[in-house]
């Protein structure tokens, strides 16, 4: 039985457990300095300000009169594109529907992908403001619906490239990263070091290793895309394996530069999340990278995600070849080579 002046064993463990805690900066970073500047950023991309009104890309064969009446509304942002791109741009998500009028004598067209709620309202508020132009005449029998069907227009041709692009990233990071810093808590990089063999040799085992299960992701998701959703490659396989391949290999690089010194599986986890998930909204998997301001769209397309979101979309919907995602091959192949030759300067085996 403990004396009224010994220490209470409860207090002096809840004592011990937080200097545990203090003492590891990379903790205290991850529970009160992520998430703040998770919430800062994340304030400052959805701040609070007025519904941006749906874009509307009026194809250069649409009457004078007609977009001006457009183009007269605030409640439409509208821009006159040539009918090539303005489809790509809706392929793209960068507008939310097409007005068209191949036929001077037919109706207008309304080009949209019923998918996607914003193409939706686009119709409807372009639908009204022309009517409302033409004091409701004969309303409904001016405009014609084209729902987009052709293969490589719809959204979900545009989003399973970018869910390639998520997958690439994820398992190449944490398939390497993470596995880095688990060998070396268990103590099994300590044992590689006393081996007659090059730390580039060991590091770029766990490339190769990976790149063996990559062929075998694309046919799962590529396979997925064809019979689920009747998604096409446009381009060439041989250049979409060679875009994934370098993408995989930037990514890996950032996983060896993550797991290079880190001995803490958690701390590592943070710093997966710190890097993965800035990508996840600024690169452009879910929706075009284009809706942001122009300042800040240089500089996402120089991360890693969008070099490979954007190569795999051309292959996947254009039909681009290698020479036609030049550079995003560059942007990739520089992450790879720069980040590889950090990662193996100051990997340690302990």
């Amino acid at each position: 039985m403990s004396s009224p002046d010994s220490p209470n064993p409860l207090e002096e463990l809840i004592k011990a457990r937080i200097r545990e805690f203090l003492r590891e900066p990379g903790y205290v970073f991850w529970v009160f300095g992520f998430p703040l500047l998770m919430a800062i950023g994340l304030g400052l991309a959805f701040r609070s300000k007025a519904p941006e009104p749906p874009h509307v890309a009026v194809t250069d064969s649409v009457p004078a009169t007609t977009v001006e009446a457009l183009q007269k509304t605030p409640r439409l942002r509208v821009t006159r594109l040539p009918r090539a791109e303005a489809e790509r741009s809706l392929a793209r998500t960068k507008v939310d529907l097409v007005v068209d009028q191949p036929d001077p004598a037919r109706p207008l067209v309304f080009k949209l992908d019923r998918a996607q709620e914003r193409s939706q309202l686009a119709r409807a508020v372009a639908e009204d403001v022309l009517e409302r132009a033409a004091g409701r005449r004969e309303a409904g029998s001016r405009f014609e619906d084209q729902p987009v069907q052709k293969k490589g227009s719809r959204y979900v041709d545009f989003l399973l490239p970018g869910l390639i692009g998520l997958n690439l990233m994820g398992s190449s990071m944490w398939g390497i990263g993470f596995n880095l810093v688990l060998a070396r808590k268990r103590k099994l990089l300590r044992r590689y070091a006393v081996t007659p063999m090059r730390r580039s040799h060991f590091l770029l085992s766990y490339f190769f290793s990976r790149s063996l299960f990559l062929v075998m992701e694309l046919a799962v998701l590529i396979g997925f895309g064809r019979l689920v959703f009747g998604t096409q490659i446009q381009g060439s396989i041989p250049a979409l394996l060679v875009a994934s391949v370098v993408g995989a290999s930037a990514f890996a690089a950032i996983g060896f530069l993550i797991g290079a010194r880190l001995t803490s599986t958690e701390v590592a986890g943070g710093w997966m999340n710190f890097v993965q998930l800035p990508m996840w909204l600024l690169s452009g998997s879910f929706f075009s990278y284009e809706r942001f301001p122009e300042w800040l769209q240089l500089p996402i397309r120089f991360l890693p995600l969008t070099a490979a979101n954007d190569s795999l979309r051309r292959i996947y919907n254009e039909g681009a070849g290698l020479t036609g995602i030049g550079f995003e091959l560059v942007v990739l192949v520089l992450w790879s080579i720069i980040g590889f030759a950090v990662a193996l300067r100051i990997f340690k085996w302990q």
